[in-house]
């Protein structure tokens, strides 16, 4: 270890987090290496290493001989306090070398108020901020993730965007950067061959237009060698698709301290909130025998003893029941549980909650998200109170004792009565608690409430976010409705979603508030205890931005929005048709129910979903 950073080390807290060395990561020769990648993670070592992409990435990268790929995370303000005490700029954990030296450093953008720590790791690195101020020394900074869907609030400081799934594309970009080193092309060469490849936008070649009142007019090409609109990357095949059977085990316990499996990709449902639901179509599952190899060699390779069934909605899984029953049998004695981190009430049952459990009680999550059920068919749930009540008492009957509902407020066409209804429906799950018998001491209900935020690509992004003053009169009202014993009641920050809807809403303007934000102190904004609205307000003073113009903004359907030229496959006119079904309180039914709704996007990726699983 480089004996600076071991000095600096012991002064901080959760040194581990900047070691490096974990079991199965990877360190390559750096002289015999041509491609120097590094996965930047705007958060700290815990969460990012929790995500699943994160590993599959790496895997990929690091099973190349011409290429490597390291790790970088956002040390926390104690470890960065003390770097620019004593010179050092921010390194990559495998090999400590700064990440300026690199060729690529590949940020992935999985929260709007991550954005602030993408500025702030670039300034610890000692990278220019802004795009247009880096030469042909600085590394290329490319990003990715959900929060790629609407690029234009960081398009200043990313030289290249990745739109999609990365694990299609990763190969095809570096197999360009290295043609490019080997005819040693400019920066702008290499990125006029990059939008050629399918997914890639490259920001500096579209030009953005505004009224004479400040509205957004649109984005268009500003070179005649780029695409208008650019189009999503998709794995076809999730069951062929590159999968990390060596993933790095961290070295200090992770948010998510479990093996990983994702059975399947997408989700069928249409709710009308959720972008994920958009932007990851078409469902894709594994089959299987897939899932039960993976699983085997995780648990050979990792150490862990949980894992964990990941999806959007894994009790929806086709074969989730035999998958679980199989992997408990294989794995049981060896002492590894299955968990399930996302389910529907109206898939869970007595069964299915009788196998989770059989090596381990994990915690269990529903999410009617809204409190009656004439919301929920606006948001097009398809969750019923029964199907909640159903799936409470068969937990209840298998012995759990404490179960988390997760709700939002803010929703379009939200009612005092829905919100009521959220505190009724967590009273009536716990009196269900205590009538199956659950001790009183130990029965305990979680009611998370999180704030409504109109999301792009979804059939509600035409509408604005709730005015704080009516959010924060709700959570008042639901502290004073959930008082009961064994209920907890937690919400978030207001303030925090307030600026989340401005940043997912927003356009090209935003990256001068981002720098002010930067430069008044703001980072780890996802973090309670660094999150400050003051500073916020002011940086957007400072900009001469009013934030409520994108966070409260009604567009109507012919407004150009700032992420349209982003094609999620998904057509406008489903969207449209969706938000005219969503006012009316009309439903639309599950894809799987062989009624397609007509979104356009299978016939478009030509993919055939897989639905029917098969036979252990």
């Amino acid at each position: 270890m480089n004996p600076q950073l071991e000095h600096i080390l012991s002064q901080v807290k959760k040194p581990a987090r900047y070691t490096g060395g974990e079991w199965n990561s990877i360190r390559k020769d750096w002289d015999r290496t041509e491609i120097k990648t590094v996965f930047a993670f705007p958060d700290v070592y815990e969460v990012g290493m929790s995500h699943l992409g994160l590993h599959i990435l790496y895997d990929i990268v690091n099973s190349r001989r011409d290429a490597t790929m390291e790790r970088v995370f956002a040390p926390w303000p104690d470890m960065a306090g003390q770097m620019r005490d004593n010179n050092l700029p921010l390194f990559a954990l495998e090999s400590q070398r700064p990440i300026k030296h690199f060729d690529i450093v590949a940020f992935t953008l999985q929260y709007e108020m991550s954005f602030s720590n993408i500025l702030y790791m670039l300034d610890l690195a000692g990278i220019p901020l802004l795009s247009s101020q880096r030469n042909e020394g600085d590394p290329l900074v490319i990003a990715g993730g959900p929060c790629a869907f609407n690029p234009e609030p960081i398009a200043d400081f990313i030289d290249l965007f990745v739109i999609g799934e990365g694990e299609d594309v990763i190969n095809e970009l570096l197999d360009l950067l290295l043609a490019g080193k080997q005819k040693k092309l400019k920066k702008n060469e290499l990125l006029l061959k990059a939008v050629e490849i399918p997914g890639i936008y490259v920001p500096s070649f579209y030009e953005v237009s505004y009224g004479a009142d400040g509205a957004f007019l649109g984005i268009r090409p500003a070179h005649p060698d780029v695409p208008e609109r650019v189009t999503k990357r998709v794995v076809k095949d999730l069951d062929a698709a590159p999968f990390p059977l060596k993933p790095v085990v961290p070295i200090t316990a992770a948010v998510h301290d479990r093996m990983m499996i994702e059975v399947f990709r997408g989700c069928t449902r249409g709710c009308r909130f959720c972008q994920a639901g958009i932007i990851y179509r078409p469902v894709r599952e594994k089959k299987p025998e897939t899932v039960l190899r993976q699983a085997a060699e995780l648990v050979n390779n990792t150490g862990f003893d949980e894992v964990s069934l990941s999806s959007l909605s894994t009790s929806d899984y086709t074969p989730v029941l035999d998958v679980i029953k199989a992997i408990t049998n294989e794995h049981a004695g060896r002492g590894v549980n299955v968990s399930l981190p996302s389910l529907r009430a109206d898939q869970f049952s007595m069964e299915l909650a009788r196998e989770v459990q059989r090596v381990r009680r994990s915690s269990l999550t529903f999410a009617p998200e809204a409190g009656t059920q004439r919301l929920r068919d606006v948001i097009n749930k398809g969750v019923t109170e029964d199907d909640l009540m159903g799936a409470a008492g068969a937990a209840f009957k298998e012995g759990w004792q404490a179960i988390k509902l997760y709700f939002m407020i803010g929703l379009p066409t939200e009612t005092d009565d829905d919100v009521a209804g959220i505190a009724r429906l967590a009273g009536e799950v716990l009196a269900l608690g205590r009538k199956s018998g659950v001790p009183r001491k130990r029965l305990k209900v979680t009611v998370s409430v999180s704030s409504f935020i109109p999301k792009p690509h979804t059939v509600f992004q035409w509408e604005p976010q709730e005015l704080l003053g009516s959010l924060r009169s709700k959570q008042d009202a639901l502290s004073s409705q959930t008082r009961e014993r064994g209920l907890v009641l937690n919400y978030h920050d207001a303030n925090l979603s307030f600026i989340e809807a401005v940043f997912a809403r927003g356009d090209r303007r935003l990256g001068n508030v981002l720098i002010k934000a930067f430069e008044l102190g703001c980072r780890f904004d996802g973090w309670s205890e660094y999150f400050n609205i003051k500073l916020w307000l002011e940086a957007f003073r400072l900009a001469g931005i009013d934030p409520e113009a994108y966070a409260y903004r009604r567009f109507s359907y012919d407004d150009p929005l700032p992420w349209s030229h982003i094609d999620t496959g998904v057509s406008r006119q489903y969207l449209v048709l969706e938000h005219k079904r969503a006012m009316a309180g009309a439903v639309t039914p599950d894809c799987r129910s062989g009624n397609c709704p007509g979104c356009g996007l299978c016939p478009a990726f030509e993919i055939e979903p897989f639905y029917a699983g098969s036979d252990l």
